[in-house]
Protein backbone atom coordinates (compact mmCIF):
# COMPACT_ATOMS: atom_id res chain seq x y z
CA UNK A 1 0.00 0.00 0.00
CA UNK A 2 2.65 2.39 1.24
CA UNK A 3 4.44 1.66 -2.62
CA UNK A 4 1.16 2.42 -4.37
CA UNK A 5 1.04 5.82 -2.58
CA UNK A 6 4.56 7.06 -3.19
CA UNK A 7 4.17 5.97 -6.80
CA UNK A 8 1.82 8.16 -7.47
CA UNK A 9 3.03 11.21 -5.37
CA UNK A 10 6.51 11.12 -7.23
CA UNK A 11 6.67 14.70 -8.80
CA UNK A 12 4.31 16.24 -10.77
CA UNK A 13 3.96 13.48 -13.20
CA UNK A 14 1.55 10.63 -11.86
CA UNK A 15 3.93 7.74 -13.20
CA UNK A 16 1.03 4.77 -11.41
CA UNK A 17 -2.64 6.18 -11.96
CA UNK A 18 -5.20 2.92 -11.43
CA UNK A 19 -8.57 5.00 -10.42
CA UNK A 20 -10.35 1.74 -10.97
CA UNK A 21 -8.54 0.10 -8.24
CA UNK A 22 -11.13 0.39 -5.16
CA UNK A 23 -8.04 0.41 -2.87
CA UNK A 24 -5.81 2.88 -4.84
CA UNK A 25 -8.30 4.97 -5.13
CA UNK A 26 -9.23 5.15 -1.45
CA UNK A 27 -5.59 5.45 -0.18
CA UNK A 28 -3.95 7.60 -2.83
CA UNK A 29 -5.86 8.56 -5.86
CA UNK A 30 -9.14 9.97 -4.59
CA UNK A 31 -7.04 12.77 -3.07
CA UNK A 32 -4.90 13.88 -5.35
CA UNK A 33 -7.96 14.03 -8.14
CA UNK A 34 -10.29 16.27 -5.80
CA UNK A 35 -6.81 18.20 -5.68
CA UNK A 36 -6.79 18.47 -9.28
CA UNK A 37 -10.78 19.20 -9.53
CA UNK A 38 -10.55 22.53 -7.25
CA UNK A 39 -7.67 23.86 -9.11
CA UNK A 40 -8.97 23.11 -11.74
CA UNK A 41 -12.38 24.41 -11.47
CA UNK A 42 -11.44 28.63 -10.55
CA UNK A 43 -9.41 28.41 -13.87
CA UNK A 44 -11.91 27.15 -15.78
CA UNK A 45 -14.51 29.82 -14.13
CA UNK A 46 -12.05 32.36 -15.08
CA UNK A 47 -11.71 31.50 -18.84
CA UNK A 48 -15.80 31.71 -19.11
CA UNK A 49 -15.70 34.77 -17.33
CA UNK A 50 -13.11 36.21 -20.52
CA UNK A 51 -14.68 34.10 -22.41
CA UNK A 52 -18.00 35.75 -22.64
CA UNK A 53 -17.25 39.31 -21.11
CA UNK A 54 -18.47 41.12 -24.74
CA UNK A 55 -22.17 40.26 -23.55
CA UNK A 56 -21.91 42.80 -21.37
CA UNK A 57 -19.50 45.02 -22.80
CA UNK A 58 -21.67 45.30 -26.07
CA UNK A 59 -24.74 46.64 -24.09
CA UNK A 60 -22.67 49.67 -22.43
CA UNK A 61 -20.19 50.54 -25.91
CA UNK A 62 -22.77 53.09 -27.07
CA UNK A 63 -22.89 55.40 -23.94
CA UNK A 64 -19.10 55.30 -23.60
CA UNK A 65 -19.66 57.07 -27.34
CA UNK A 66 -18.84 53.61 -29.70
CA UNK A 67 -21.83 54.11 -31.59
CA UNK A 68 -21.78 50.65 -33.61
CA UNK A 69 -24.99 49.38 -34.91
CA UNK A 70 -27.54 46.70 -33.37
CA UNK A 71 -25.62 44.29 -35.87
CA UNK A 72 -22.11 45.13 -35.51
CA UNK A 73 -22.81 44.47 -31.48
CA UNK A 74 -24.32 41.40 -32.12
CA UNK A 75 -20.99 40.48 -33.98
CA UNK A 76 -18.80 41.50 -31.05
CA UNK A 77 -20.82 39.38 -28.68
CA UNK A 78 -21.01 36.06 -30.99
CA UNK A 79 -17.03 36.18 -32.40
CA UNK A 80 -15.57 34.54 -28.70
CA UNK A 81 -18.02 31.74 -29.70
CA UNK A 82 -16.92 31.19 -33.50
CA UNK A 83 -12.77 31.60 -32.14
CA UNK A 84 -13.70 29.61 -28.84
CA UNK A 85 -15.01 26.54 -30.18
CA UNK A 86 -12.70 26.82 -33.04
CA UNK A 87 -9.77 26.88 -30.53
CA UNK A 88 -11.67 23.93 -28.53
CA UNK A 89 -11.03 21.45 -31.91
CA UNK A 90 -7.36 21.97 -30.90
CA UNK A 91 -7.66 21.96 -27.22
CA UNK A 92 -9.54 18.86 -27.61
CA UNK A 93 -6.07 16.69 -28.29
CA UNK A 94 -3.54 18.63 -25.99
CA UNK A 95 -4.01 16.90 -22.83
CA UNK A 96 -2.40 13.56 -23.78
CA UNK A 97 -0.10 15.69 -25.95
CA UNK A 98 0.99 18.32 -23.10
CA UNK A 99 -0.11 17.22 -19.91
CA UNK A 100 -3.24 18.54 -18.03
CA UNK A 101 -0.71 20.88 -15.22
CA UNK A 102 1.25 22.51 -17.52
CA UNK A 103 -1.25 22.83 -20.55
CA UNK A 104 -3.76 24.47 -17.95
CA UNK A 105 -1.34 26.61 -16.66
CA UNK A 106 -0.27 27.99 -20.10
CA UNK A 107 -3.94 28.39 -21.70
CA UNK A 108 -5.15 30.30 -18.35
CA UNK A 109 -2.15 32.91 -18.89
CA UNK A 110 -3.24 33.08 -22.23
CA UNK A 111 -6.34 34.86 -21.22
CA UNK A 112 -4.04 37.77 -19.79
CA UNK A 113 -4.13 38.85 -23.71
CA UNK A 114 -7.26 39.72 -24.32
CA UNK A 115 -8.38 40.79 -20.43
CA UNK A 116 -5.77 43.62 -20.70
CA UNK A 117 -6.16 44.02 -24.40
CA UNK A 118 -9.96 45.38 -23.49
CA UNK A 119 -8.94 47.08 -20.00
CA UNK A 120 -6.55 49.46 -23.07
CA UNK A 121 -9.05 49.71 -25.99
CA UNK A 122 -12.20 51.07 -24.42
CA UNK A 123 -10.41 53.67 -23.05
CA UNK A 124 -9.46 55.12 -26.30
CA UNK A 125 -12.35 56.71 -27.86
CA UNK A 126 -9.83 56.44 -31.35
CA UNK A 127 -10.40 52.25 -31.16
CA UNK A 128 -11.48 51.02 -34.50
CA UNK A 129 -14.05 48.62 -35.06
CA UNK A 130 -11.48 45.72 -36.29
CA UNK A 131 -9.35 46.45 -33.18
CA UNK A 132 -12.33 45.34 -31.13
CA UNK A 133 -13.17 42.49 -33.59
CA UNK A 134 -9.72 40.96 -32.91
CA UNK A 135 -10.43 41.51 -29.04
CA UNK A 136 -13.68 39.84 -29.83
CA UNK A 137 -11.56 36.67 -31.08
CA UNK A 138 -8.81 36.56 -28.71
CA UNK A 139 -11.63 36.48 -26.00
CA UNK A 140 -12.09 32.84 -27.87
CA UNK A 141 -9.10 31.77 -25.85
CA UNK A 142 -11.08 31.18 -22.77
CA UNK A 143 -13.91 29.54 -24.80
CA UNK A 144 -10.80 26.87 -25.49
CA UNK A 145 -10.13 25.77 -22.25
CA UNK A 146 -13.17 23.90 -21.55
CA UNK A 147 -12.28 21.59 -24.27
CA UNK A 148 -9.08 20.48 -22.63
CA UNK A 149 -9.84 20.98 -19.08
CA UNK A 150 -12.98 18.42 -19.39
CA UNK A 151 -10.07 16.15 -21.37
CA UNK A 152 -8.20 16.49 -18.42
CA UNK A 153 -10.89 15.30 -15.41
CA UNK A 154 -12.42 12.64 -17.27
CA UNK A 155 -8.60 11.14 -16.54
CA UNK A 156 -9.13 11.41 -12.60
CA UNK A 157 -12.40 10.00 -11.75
CA UNK A 158 -13.44 6.33 -11.61
CA UNK A 159 -17.03 5.22 -13.87
CA UNK A 160 -18.86 5.55 -10.51
CA UNK A 161 -18.01 8.97 -10.15
CA UNK A 162 -16.95 10.45 -13.08
CA UNK A 163 -20.43 11.64 -14.29
CA UNK A 164 -20.46 14.26 -10.90
CA UNK A 165 -16.68 15.27 -11.42
CA UNK A 166 -17.53 16.08 -15.25
CA UNK A 167 -20.70 17.88 -13.49
CA UNK A 168 -19.01 19.98 -10.70
CA UNK A 169 -15.74 20.63 -13.17
CA UNK A 170 -17.93 21.88 -16.14
CA UNK A 171 -20.96 23.62 -13.91
CA UNK A 172 -19.15 25.50 -11.96
CA UNK A 173 -16.90 26.52 -14.46
CA UNK A 174 -19.85 27.56 -16.50
CA UNK A 175 -20.46 29.74 -13.08
CA UNK A 176 -17.96 31.99 -15.09
CA UNK A 177 -20.24 33.15 -17.42
CA UNK A 178 -22.88 34.20 -14.39
CA UNK A 179 -20.14 35.59 -12.04
CA UNK A 180 -18.76 37.89 -15.04
CA UNK A 181 -22.27 39.62 -15.70
CA UNK A 182 -23.20 39.95 -11.99
CA UNK A 183 -19.32 41.42 -11.16
CA UNK A 184 -18.77 43.53 -14.22
CA UNK A 185 -21.61 46.08 -14.13
CA UNK A 186 -20.63 46.53 -10.71
CA UNK A 187 -16.33 46.82 -11.03
CA UNK A 188 -17.22 49.36 -13.84
CA UNK A 189 -19.21 52.00 -11.95
CA UNK A 190 -15.91 52.79 -9.90
CA UNK A 191 -12.25 52.79 -9.90
CA UNK A 192 -11.29 49.68 -8.47
CA UNK A 193 -7.23 49.97 -9.49
CA UNK A 194 -7.28 53.80 -8.63
CA UNK A 195 -5.03 55.83 -10.99
CA UNK A 196 -3.71 52.35 -12.47
CA UNK A 197 -6.59 51.86 -13.59
CA UNK A 198 -7.33 54.20 -16.14
CA UNK A 199 -9.61 57.50 -16.01
CA UNK A 200 -13.25 56.83 -16.02
CA UNK A 201 -15.63 57.39 -19.17
CA UNK A 202 -18.03 60.21 -18.38
CA UNK A 203 -21.65 59.82 -19.94
CA UNK A 204 -23.87 62.37 -21.13
CA UNK A 205 -26.10 62.61 -17.99
CA UNK A 206 -22.63 63.04 -16.10
CA UNK A 207 -22.11 59.18 -14.39
CA UNK A 208 -19.12 58.33 -14.71
CA UNK A 209 -18.10 54.53 -15.78
CA UNK A 210 -14.49 52.30 -16.06
CA UNK A 211 -15.22 49.96 -18.57
CA UNK A 212 -11.56 49.17 -18.79
CA UNK A 213 -12.71 47.44 -15.24
CA UNK A 214 -14.27 44.58 -17.32
CA UNK A 215 -11.17 43.23 -18.01
CA UNK A 216 -8.91 44.47 -15.98
CA UNK A 217 -10.74 42.88 -13.08
CA UNK A 218 -9.82 39.29 -13.91
CA UNK A 219 -6.01 40.15 -14.49
CA UNK A 220 -4.86 39.24 -10.72
CA UNK A 221 -7.04 36.32 -10.55
CA UNK A 222 -5.70 34.59 -13.62
CA UNK A 223 -2.42 34.88 -12.59
CA UNK A 224 -3.08 33.31 -9.16
CA UNK A 225 -4.76 30.51 -10.77
CA UNK A 226 -2.51 30.28 -13.54
CA UNK A 227 1.00 29.84 -11.06
CA UNK A 228 -1.62 27.53 -8.68
CA UNK A 229 -2.11 24.90 -11.57
CA UNK A 230 1.60 24.80 -12.28
CA UNK A 231 2.38 24.48 -8.90
CA UNK A 232 -0.73 22.28 -7.77
CA UNK A 233 -1.90 19.87 -10.48
CA UNK A 234 -0.78 16.76 -11.55
CA UNK A 235 -0.06 15.50 -15.64
CA UNK A 236 -0.96 11.42 -15.68
CA UNK A 237 1.76 9.15 -17.33
CA UNK A 238 -1.06 7.04 -18.88
CA UNK A 239 -2.72 9.86 -20.42
CA UNK A 240 0.00 10.43 -23.20
CA UNK A 241 -1.17 9.85 -26.67
CA UNK A 242 -0.55 11.33 -29.89
CA UNK A 243 -2.85 13.20 -31.70
CA UNK A 244 -2.76 10.11 -34.57
CA UNK A 245 -3.78 7.52 -31.38
CA UNK A 246 -6.70 9.98 -30.20
CA UNK A 247 -7.96 10.65 -34.00
CA UNK A 248 -9.66 7.20 -34.24
CA UNK A 249 -12.84 9.09 -32.75
CA UNK A 250 -13.06 10.71 -36.42
CA UNK A 251 -14.50 7.25 -37.38
CA UNK A 252 -16.66 6.35 -34.60
CA UNK A 253 -20.04 6.70 -35.44
CA UNK A 254 -21.59 8.05 -32.13
CA UNK A 255 -18.77 10.73 -31.86
CA UNK A 256 -20.76 12.57 -34.11
CA UNK A 257 -24.35 11.90 -33.09
CA UNK A 258 -23.18 12.80 -29.36
CA UNK A 259 -21.32 16.46 -31.35
CA UNK A 260 -25.20 17.09 -31.88
CA UNK A 261 -26.71 16.15 -28.61
CA UNK A 262 -24.37 18.20 -26.65
CA UNK A 263 -24.63 21.37 -29.14
CA UNK A 264 -28.22 21.26 -28.32
CA UNK A 265 -27.43 21.30 -24.52
CA UNK A 266 -24.36 23.11 -24.22
CA UNK A 267 -24.36 24.72 -27.40
CA UNK A 268 -27.39 26.29 -26.38
CA UNK A 269 -26.89 27.34 -22.91
CA UNK A 270 -23.57 29.12 -24.45
CA UNK A 271 -25.10 31.04 -27.23
CA UNK A 272 -28.31 31.79 -24.72
CA UNK A 273 -25.61 33.26 -22.06
CA UNK A 274 -23.69 35.09 -25.19
CA UNK A 275 -26.87 36.91 -26.40
CA UNK A 276 -29.10 36.73 -23.28
CA UNK A 277 -28.22 40.33 -21.71
CA UNK A 278 -28.59 41.99 -25.63
CA UNK A 279 -31.62 40.24 -26.54
CA UNK A 280 -33.49 41.50 -23.38
CA UNK A 281 -31.97 45.20 -24.48
CA UNK A 282 -33.83 45.07 -27.49
CA UNK A 283 -37.03 43.26 -26.96
CA UNK A 284 -37.68 44.98 -23.43
CA UNK A 285 -35.71 48.52 -23.43
CA UNK A 286 -37.61 49.68 -20.50
CA UNK A 287 -35.96 46.82 -18.34
CA UNK A 288 -32.30 47.55 -17.01
CA UNK A 289 -31.49 43.96 -18.64
CA UNK A 290 -27.98 43.84 -16.79
CA UNK A 291 -29.59 43.55 -13.55
CA UNK A 292 -30.98 40.50 -14.32
CA UNK A 293 -29.00 38.48 -17.00
CA UNK A 294 -26.46 37.05 -15.02
CA UNK A 295 -29.50 35.16 -13.33
CA UNK A 296 -29.58 32.87 -16.76
CA UNK A 297 -25.97 31.32 -16.90
CA UNK A 298 -26.10 31.26 -12.91
CA UNK A 299 -29.34 28.93 -12.73
CA UNK A 300 -27.54 26.87 -15.91
CA UNK A 301 -24.27 26.37 -14.14
CA UNK A 302 -25.65 25.23 -10.76
CA UNK A 303 -28.16 22.95 -12.34
CA UNK A 304 -25.24 21.14 -14.32
CA UNK A 305 -23.17 21.02 -11.52
CA UNK A 306 -25.88 19.72 -8.87
CA UNK A 307 -27.90 17.28 -11.69
CA UNK A 308 -24.76 14.97 -12.38
CA UNK A 309 -26.17 12.23 -9.87
CA UNK A 310 -29.55 12.40 -11.70
CA UNK A 311 -27.82 10.64 -14.90
CA UNK A 312 -25.76 8.49 -12.99
CA UNK A 313 -28.57 6.86 -11.24
CA UNK A 314 -31.27 7.04 -13.88
CA UNK A 315 -29.52 6.75 -17.33
CA UNK A 316 -28.34 9.81 -19.22
CA UNK A 317 -29.89 8.86 -22.20
CA UNK A 318 -33.10 8.94 -20.67
CA UNK A 319 -32.47 12.30 -18.42
CA UNK A 320 -31.24 13.76 -22.12
CA UNK A 321 -34.75 12.73 -23.57
CA UNK A 322 -36.71 14.46 -21.40
CA UNK A 323 -34.92 17.67 -21.47
CA UNK A 324 -34.86 18.29 -24.74
CA UNK A 325 -38.98 17.69 -24.81
CA UNK A 326 -38.76 20.39 -21.78
CA UNK A 327 -37.03 22.68 -23.93
CA UNK A 328 -39.27 22.89 -26.85
CA UNK A 329 -42.26 23.74 -24.38
CA UNK A 330 -39.91 26.66 -22.53
CA UNK A 331 -38.91 27.54 -26.40
CA UNK A 332 -42.68 27.43 -26.64
CA UNK A 333 -43.28 29.66 -23.52
CA UNK A 334 -40.43 32.18 -25.10
CA UNK A 335 -42.22 33.15 -28.14
CA UNK A 336 -45.74 33.11 -26.70
CA UNK A 337 -44.15 35.99 -24.39
CA UNK A 338 -42.78 38.05 -27.38
CA UNK A 339 -46.16 37.98 -29.03
CA UNK A 340 -47.71 40.02 -26.07
CA UNK A 341 -44.26 41.86 -24.90
CA UNK A 342 -46.17 45.08 -24.96
CA UNK A 343 -49.05 43.65 -22.61
CA UNK A 344 -47.79 44.57 -18.44
CA UNK A 345 -45.94 41.17 -16.85
CA UNK A 346 -44.70 40.14 -20.16
CA UNK A 347 -41.06 40.04 -19.20
CA UNK A 348 -41.44 38.17 -16.25
CA UNK A 349 -42.89 35.27 -18.51
CA UNK A 350 -40.39 35.35 -20.87
CA UNK A 351 -38.15 35.65 -18.22
CA UNK A 352 -39.28 32.54 -16.42
CA UNK A 353 -39.65 31.06 -19.63
CA UNK A 354 -35.74 31.19 -20.03
CA UNK A 355 -34.85 30.65 -16.60
CA UNK A 356 -36.46 27.37 -17.30
CA UNK A 357 -34.36 27.06 -20.74
CA UNK A 358 -31.65 27.51 -19.07
CA UNK A 359 -32.20 25.26 -16.17
CA UNK A 360 -32.75 22.29 -18.82
CA UNK A 361 -29.35 22.75 -20.64
CA UNK A 362 -27.97 22.50 -17.52
CA UNK A 363 -29.10 19.07 -16.84
CA UNK A 364 -28.74 18.22 -20.42
CA UNK A 365 -25.15 19.31 -20.27
CA UNK A 366 -24.83 16.79 -17.51
CA UNK A 367 -26.62 13.76 -18.71
CA UNK A 368 -25.25 13.74 -22.43
CA UNK A 369 -21.53 14.02 -20.70
CA UNK A 370 -22.29 11.15 -18.61
CA UNK A 371 -23.30 9.26 -21.58
CA UNK A 372 -20.14 9.19 -23.73
CA UNK A 373 -18.24 6.94 -21.18
CA UNK A 374 -21.01 4.51 -21.17
CA UNK A 375 -21.23 4.59 -25.02
CA UNK A 376 -17.81 4.22 -25.36
CA UNK A 377 -17.19 1.02 -22.78
CA UNK A 378 -20.10 -0.59 -25.10
CA UNK A 379 -18.40 0.01 -28.02
CA UNK A 380 -14.94 -0.31 -27.94
CA UNK A 381 -15.42 -3.68 -27.41
CA UNK A 382 -17.41 -4.76 -30.21
CA UNK A 383 -15.44 -2.48 -32.68
CA UNK A 384 -11.80 -3.88 -31.20
CA UNK A 385 -12.68 -7.72 -30.22
CA UNK A 386 -8.66 -8.32 -30.51
CA UNK A 387 -8.33 -5.91 -26.60
CA UNK A 388 -8.23 -8.02 -23.67
CA UNK A 389 -10.44 -6.33 -20.60
CA UNK A 390 -7.39 -3.99 -19.27
CA UNK A 391 -6.78 -2.89 -23.05
CA UNK A 392 -10.47 -2.53 -23.32
CA UNK A 393 -11.05 -0.47 -20.07
CA UNK A 394 -7.95 2.18 -21.26
CA UNK A 395 -9.03 2.58 -24.92
CA UNK A 396 -12.71 3.42 -23.89
CA UNK A 397 -11.13 6.04 -21.53
CA UNK A 398 -8.84 7.39 -23.60
CA UNK A 399 -11.56 7.55 -26.74
CA UNK A 400 -14.21 8.68 -24.32
CA UNK A 401 -11.46 11.97 -22.95
CA UNK A 402 -11.48 12.85 -26.09
CA UNK A 403 -14.85 12.45 -27.52
CA UNK A 404 -15.99 14.74 -24.33
CA UNK A 405 -13.64 17.20 -25.37
CA UNK A 406 -14.12 17.38 -29.36
CA UNK A 407 -18.31 17.15 -28.72
CA UNK A 408 -17.76 20.09 -26.49
CA UNK A 409 -15.55 21.98 -28.95
CA UNK A 410 -18.17 21.57 -31.70
CA UNK A 411 -21.31 22.13 -29.07
CA UNK A 412 -19.31 25.62 -28.39
CA UNK A 413 -19.85 26.88 -31.96
CA UNK A 414 -23.47 27.86 -30.27
CA UNK A 415 -21.80 31.00 -28.69
CA UNK A 416 -21.75 31.98 -32.14
CA UNK A 417 -24.73 30.98 -34.17
CA UNK A 418 -27.62 31.98 -31.12
CA UNK A 419 -26.50 35.41 -31.15
CA UNK A 420 -26.01 35.73 -34.38
CA UNK A 421 -29.13 34.09 -35.66
CA UNK A 422 -31.01 36.75 -33.06
CA UNK A 423 -29.62 39.55 -35.26
CA UNK A 424 -29.99 38.12 -38.55
CA UNK A 425 -33.68 37.28 -37.66
CA UNK A 426 -34.06 41.04 -36.30
CA UNK A 427 -32.50 42.00 -39.53
CA UNK A 428 -34.89 40.24 -41.70
CA UNK A 429 -38.34 40.03 -39.85
CA UNK A 430 -38.36 42.75 -37.47
CA UNK A 431 -37.76 40.52 -34.21
CA UNK A 432 -36.19 37.36 -33.03
CA UNK A 433 -39.39 34.68 -33.16
CA UNK A 434 -37.64 33.14 -36.37
CA UNK A 435 -34.47 32.59 -35.00
CA UNK A 436 -36.52 30.75 -31.76
CA UNK A 437 -38.63 28.53 -34.08
CA UNK A 438 -35.40 26.93 -35.66
CA UNK A 439 -34.02 26.23 -32.57
CA UNK A 440 -37.04 24.34 -31.75
CA UNK A 441 -36.64 22.60 -34.55
CA UNK A 442 -33.70 21.54 -33.68
CA UNK A 443 -34.66 20.35 -30.02
CA UNK A 444 -37.03 18.21 -32.08
CA UNK A 445 -34.04 16.58 -34.17
CA UNK A 446 -32.58 15.72 -30.93
CA UNK A 447 -35.36 14.13 -29.35
CA UNK A 448 -35.60 11.74 -32.28
CA UNK A 449 -31.77 11.02 -31.97
CA UNK A 450 -31.77 10.15 -28.83
CA UNK A 451 -34.65 7.87 -28.38
CA UNK A 452 -33.96 5.98 -31.68
CA UNK A 453 -30.05 5.64 -30.15
CA UNK A 454 -29.97 5.78 -26.41
CA UNK A 455 -33.17 5.72 -24.77
CA UNK A 456 -35.84 3.62 -26.12
CA UNK A 457 -36.19 -0.21 -24.51
CA UNK A 458 -34.49 -1.85 -27.43
CA UNK A 459 -31.72 1.18 -28.27
CA UNK A 460 -28.76 -0.02 -30.09
CA UNK A 461 -26.41 1.56 -27.29
CA UNK A 462 -28.92 1.95 -24.10
CA UNK A 463 -27.55 4.45 -21.23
Amino acid sequence: MAHSTAAVAKGPVLTDWRPEDPQFWETAGKAIATRNLWISIPNLLLAFSVWMVWSVVVAKMPAIGFDFSVGERFWLAALPGLSGATLRIFYSFMIPIFGGRKWTALSSASLLLPAIGIGLAVQNPDTSYMTFLILALLCGLGGGNFASSMANIAYFYPKKTKGNALALNAGLGNLGVSVMQFVVPMVITMGVFGAIGGEPQTLADGKQLWIQNAGYIWVPFIAVSAIAAWFGMNDIASAQASFKEQSIIFSRKHNWIMCILYTGTFGSFIGYSAGFPLLMKTQFPAVEALNYAFLGPLVGALSRAGTGWISDKFGGGKVTFWTFLGMIVAVGGVLFFLGIKEQPGAFWGFFACFMALFFLTGVGNASTFQMIPSIMRQEVPRLMPQLDEAANLKQAERESSAIIAFTSAIAAYGAFFIPKAYGTSIAITGGPEAALWLFAAFYAVCVVITWVYYSRKSAPVPC
